[in-house]
């Protein structure tokens, strides 16, 4: 898949923080860059979501990347497995998110929240009383209320890159334990 607009012309102020923070010109900002409220809406939000500070962020994490495999967003998978290194979250738990039904290394609530976030993704949603009843017990209202605005915005963001046509640039290459594939949907099946 190619990306489905042409490539925005950004400021060099804006490129060049880019390339400083990331190394590259993200590829979500430059097919949103021709709207430049768009844009910026976009990169508030994220940097809003990433303040919030009640749930735990490797729940967060783990959640986006869910949603991603789940959507197809190989970009924010990417983007996401990257960021667990550098959050020095457990890469052996990030590598197999996009396989977390057969994986063996997530606990209870982990499995919770990842079906949580599937579940959200779901259209329509799937969310059941029953494991919301479970994440509010454990997390507790406030830390549950971040978990769903944050599942929400990556559903957001995923949605908005897979439609735009933008791809993984590489970034979980630097990582020391390769990313798992998602099953392929007929094995999916046959374990759901």
């Amino acid at each position: 898949m190619a990306l489905r607009v042409p490539k925005a012309e950004l400021t060099a102020e804006l490129s060049e923080s880019m390339i400083e923070q990331f190394g590259t010109v993200p590829e979500p900002l430059q097919a949103t860059g021709h709207h430049p409220d768009v844009a910026q809406a976009g990169s508030e939000m994220g940097a809003r979501v990433a303040a919030w500070n009640v749930a735990d962020e490797s729940l967060k994490t783990f959640a986006h990347m869910a949603v991603a495999a789940q959507v197809g967003c190989s970009w924010c998978l990417d983007i996401n497995y990257f960021l667990a290194q550098n959050q020095n979250l457990d890469l052996t738990k990030a590598s197999q998110v996009p396989r977390w039904r057969e994986a063996e290394v997530f606990t209870s609530l982990e499995r919770d929240v990842l079906e949580y976030a599937e579940a959200m993704t779901d259209t329509p949603p799937t969310v059941t009383d029953e494991l919301s009843a479970r994440l509010l017990e454990r997390l507790g209202p406030a830390a549950l209320v971040e978990l769903t605005a944050a599942i929400a915005f990556a559903n957001f963001s995923t949605r908005n890159n897979t439609a735009l046509g933008v791809k993984s640039q590489g970034f979980s290459d630097a990582c020391e334990i390769p990313l798992a594939a998602r099953p392929a949907e007929s094995d999916a099946a046959v374990t759901a």
